[in-house]
Parts: C-alpha cells; structure tokens; sequence
C-alpha cells in the first residue's frame, strides 16, 4: 500500500474555503487590520484640511486596498492560521481565560485608545532628587488604619459598583471610585505661614481638607489600601500622586473605560494624561486638579518620585 503525498496545488484547493467564502473571510480581516492601521496613518500623517477630509478618505480606501491584494496573494495560508486562531479561542473560551469575548474587548479597548490619541508626558529617570520629608510622607500614607480602610471601602460601594468586571481591571475601576471621592470632597487649605503641616491620611478624612501633601497622601494610601500601587510625585513646590495601570495594553484599558465609561462627561473632549517610568510602565495623574484620572498635569517638572509598592 502506498501513501500518496499531496501536490501544492491540491494542498491549497483542500485549504481554500470554497467561494465565496473565502471573499468574505479576507473581507472582514481587511477590516480588522484596517481600522487600527489607518488610526495609526492618521495620528502621524500630516493633515492637509482638504474639503470634507478628501486626503483621509483617500489615505483609508488606499490602505484598503492594499491590505486587500496582500491578503488575497497568501489567502491560503491566512484563512489556515485564522482556523488555528478561532480553534485556540474556542479552546479557550470553553477552559481558559482568553477567549472570543476578550479578544473582542481588548481590540474594542485598542481601538478607542487609539481614536483618543493619549497623551504621554517625559520619561522618568531613576536617578531623581533625594524627596523631601520622605520618611515623614511614608508614615503620613497610613493606609493599613481602619478609618482608611473603611472609607475606600465605603468609596468602592459608591461609585462604579455596577460595573462589574474582575482581576485587574476591578482594582483600577475601584481605584478610580476612591479618586472619584475624594476628589468630590476635597477642599484645598494652606498649611499655617512659615511651616510645612503634614497631615495622617486618616486625619485628613476628618474634614477633607488640606494642601497639596496632604491630598496626595491620602490618595495613595487609599489606592493602597484597596490594592492599587500609587506613588507621589514631588516637583519642587508642589506634591501630587500618580497610580501604576501597567503596560500600554492597560493603558488601552483605562482610557476606554475613563472616557466611555465612567468619567464620560468630565473626559469629554479631552486626553488622558500619564507618564512612563524607566522600566516603561505607565502611571496616571491623580491630581487634585484633574477632574478624571489621567487629566492635565498642574506641573510637569518631576525632581522625586515615591512609590508605594
């Protein structure tokens, strides 16, 4: 008995979807890569404000049209490796964690990150000036009291509650409710003349009041205390925090659910403000200026930073 082995050419004809199908695959993942490439084309090309935006229309049927022909010259081999794909995603949706329903998310999260264009400020070296009143600041981010505790707690259950996601992306969302409280009920005080007044986080729930140290304490230790990474940034006159959101993906994350989602009005029309470390992580501003997480920097100087992992 011999085994026949199959030519190239019947190789493809057994691969091929039959038509037209294989028109409709190669359609709809034109699309998919599309959309994101003519996001990327768009944010870097310059614009030349021809009538009804003409050059953008032009630059989309173009990168169209091309991803289209490259697709059709290897369609066999794509339509091959989109069959493992979906077969890997099944698999996972039925026994893991990375399913359809999360591709779509992430994409959905990519996509929107990109329309919004985010706004990254300067890298932060690790050699920083040496903070002031570190030791002081570290004790005053008391975010193991039960006042603190309790009053993150309490913020959780206020805002955002309905929203219901888990891991990672629920720690953000119920760090951004404590930033929601907080910055709802701050009201900004001087420290008394000729002397720097800081304050316990647990004292300053007291009264919400405080000046610049003393917001950004409390903001850290209550990110803390609900599981957040917060640091705070010092730049010589002013003290604000910042919270970790991780990579770029996470990045993509937060700015879906801040802009869509949970501060759609006081992010409306706005970008998202945040700064990358020397280990390329990403930090968002929570300062009290800012009216969302991510909002514009009050300064952008940095001479410290002080993390609290």
């Amino acid at each position: 008995m011999t085994i026949k082995i199959p030519t190239i050419a019947e190789l493809k004809e057994k691969l091929s979807l039959p038509k037209p199908w294989d028109i409709v695959v190669i359609f709809l993942l034109n699309i998919l890569i599309t959309i994101p490439v003519f996001l990327i084309a768009h944010q870097n090309l310059i614009d030349l404000d021809w009538i009804i935006h003409l050059d953008r229309i032009i630059l989309f049927i173009f990168i169209i049209a091309i991803i289209q022909l490259l697709l059709r010259l290897v369609k066999t081999i794509i339509i091959l490796i989109v069959f493992l794909y979906l077969i890997s995603l099944l698999f996972g949706t039925l026994f893991g964690n990375y399913g359809f329903n999360r591709v779509f998310e992430d994409y959905r999260y990519m996509i929107y990150s990109m329309k919004e264009n985010p706004n990254p400020q300067d890298l932060i070296l690790s050699k920083l000036l040496p903070f002031p009143n570190k030791s002081k600041i570290i004790d005053a981010v008391d975010f193991k009291n039960p006042k603190v505790r309790n009053f993150a707690l309490a913020a959780t259950s206020k805002h955002f509650k309905n929203v219901k996601k888990s891991g990672e992306i629920r720690t953000m969302i119920q760090c951004f409710a404590v930033f929601k409280e907080i910055r709802n009920n701050w009201n900004y005080v001087n420290d008394p003349k000729g002397s720097e007044y800081i304050a316990d986080a647990s004292e300053s729930l007291q009264h919400f009041s405080g000046d610049c140290d003393d917001h950004a304490i409390l903001m850290a230790a209550c990110i803390k205390a609900v599981g957040g990474t917060p640091r705070i940034i010092h730049t010589g006159g002013h003290l604000y925090p910042e919270m970790l959101i991780g990579t770029q993906k996470d990045l993509e994350t937060a700015t879906y659910f801040i802009k869509e989602i949970l501060f759609e009005s006081e992010s409306y029309n706005q970008q998202i403000h945040y700064h990358i470390d020397e280990r390329g992580q990403i930090w968002l501003n929570l300062d009290y200026t800012a009216t969302y997480p991510g909002g514009r920097f009050m300064s952008e100087e940095i001479l410290g930073a002080l993390t609290f992992n």
